[in-house]
């Protein structure tokens, strides 16, 4: 029998972090905590990692839900149906996190140590000067592919950004991303991207806010830049309604995030129906603590293993917190890597683990 216990936390940003829903300082997560009679001695963690704007259980009162799932747990009563988004990623990471303590972590090359995962290096918004160091930063530090929110400044500044990086390097020598989080109107949409596309971007995610299927797919079918579908996904629970979303909208790509999309097993449900329908994909984090990062980077790891389609992916480094939770996770350059030997270290913190 599972057992399970829950606790809260609050991240705090190094920085003002913005975003296009305003500047955030702290982000309050939900940690969880999971081990079996037969095993007492061996535990998972889990995140339920909420992101207020996007993730679509988020409220006030959240921690009684997380309760309340951790109360059917520890009853055993086999009831787990309608349970969030963000709750279902916590489990199936907890039992993920179990299992690799259990297998003295060798499922894969990553959770393993023996290979890393290539990411792409964020930009976050900020006023020109503030957004034109960080991306100098980023290639100091060795990246070649950066994706870059924009939607935080005029619209002509970040192409004059978009254009000082061309000036110094190519597509051939550096890969662009960008996430527009839904900035743009469906009105101006297309006159913005026929903009952007003279600085060889490589996709945009999320051009316009999600709901707007019929503008979407026009713009997905006409656009001279990659669209990547990100937010559209939320909300998509039926294997019907992935099909239907991306045969209706076609796009480019999709951003694959576990804990604002279903959860793990979900996300590979998403993934698998992109490749049948050709659309590329690539997992990235949602500002989670390094215990929900580590699960979405060794998920990133196996599906580009078993696929054979590897390129860089949208990870997080735990950077951007001031206390996250230690762990095995450590950048070089533009790789993500796992020491096996450092687990999550959660003794040396003032966690109040509650029983439901």
């Amino acid at each position: 029998m599972m057992h399970c216990q829950y606790c809260s936390y609050t991240l705090n940003f190094a920085f003002n972090a913005l975003t296009s829903r305003g500047a955030l300082s702290s982000k309050k997560t939900w940690f969880l905590k999971i081990w079996y009679d037969e095993t007492p001695d061996t535990v998972g963690y889990g995140e339920v990692a909420l992101f207020p704007g996007l993730s679509e259980e988020y409220s006030e009162s959240f921690e009684r839900v997380v309760r309340q799932f951790c109360e059917i747990v520890n009853q055993d009563t086999c009831m787990l149906s309608d349970i969030p988004s963000s709750i279902w990623f916590a489990l199936e990471s907890a039992i993920m996190d179990y299992d690799n303590r259990q297998q003295n972590y060798s499922a894969d090359k990553w959770i393993s140590g023996k290979e890393p995962n290539v990411i792409n290096g964020l930009i976050w918004m900020g006023d020109m000067d503030t957004m034109q160091e960080r991306i100098d930063a980023k290639l100091e530090e060795g990246f070649e592919c950066l994706k870059m929110k924009i939607g935080g400044i005029d619209f002509d500044s970040e192409c004059e950004l978009l254009k000082k990086i061309r000036d110094r390097y190519s597509k051939d020598t550096l890969t662009v991303r960008l996430d527009a989080n839904g900035a743009f109107t469906p009105e101006n949409a297309m006159e913005r991207l026929e903009r952007l596309s003279q600085y060889d971007i490589h996709s945009i995610e999320q051009p316009i806010r999600r709901g707007q299927w019929e503008q979407m797919r026009q713009l997905c079918k006409n656009t001279p830049i990659a669209i990547a579908l990100d937010e559209e996904l939320i909300g998509m629970s039926s294997q019907e309604h992935k099909e239907q979303l991306l045969g209706d909208i076609a796009p480019q790509y999709i951003v694959l995030k576990p804990s604002l999309c279903g959860g793990i097993y979900e996300s590979k449900k998403w993934l698998d129906v992109a490749r049948k329908k050709s659309i590329g994909a690539w997992y990235t984090s949602a500002l989670e603590s390094n215990i929900g990062l580590r699960a979405i980077a060794q998920v990133a790891y196996e599906q580009q293993a078993q696929y054979d389609i590897w390129m860089p992916q949208g990870l997080g480094t735990g950077e951007v917190f001031t206390n996250n939770i230690p762990s095995g996770l450590y950048r070089k350059g533009q790789q993500l890597w796992n020491d096996p030997t450092k687990g999550f270290c959660l003794d040396d913190l003032d966690l109040r683990w509650r029983e439901p």
